[in-house]
């Protein structure tokens, strides 16, 4: 089963991720969005749209622009709004 994790805390965790590009896109109620801290940082896909970025706190420690969302994509990639996917480098992501 994906599962995206820092420092052995679980932040996201189904059996049921989108996966686009080779990234797990996990769905909302899978997403422990409590460590999520907002970030003032988006960025523009051509084919999906404009994304939107958290900041992940875990134990104190925060990992700025961990996750990132389309809130409102584009049609070709309406499998993906409000899913949460991960940067492998900064976050462990398994599955």
């Amino acid at each position: 089963m994906p599962r995206a994790t820092l420092n052995g805390v679980t932040l996201a965790e189904s059996d049921h991720t989108e996966v686009v590009e080779g990234n797990h896109y996990f769905p909302p109620h899978s997403v422990n969005t409590e460590l999520f801290r907002p970030s003032e940082t988006t960025t523009h896909c051509p084919w999906k749209g404009d994304a939107s970025y958290v900041n992940v706190e875990v134990d104190g420690a925060v990992v700025e622009d961990a996750a990132w969302y389309y809130p409102e994509p584009m049609d070709a990639a309406n499998n993906i709004r409000d899913h949460f996917a991960f940067y492998g480098n900064k976050v462990d992501v398994a599955g």
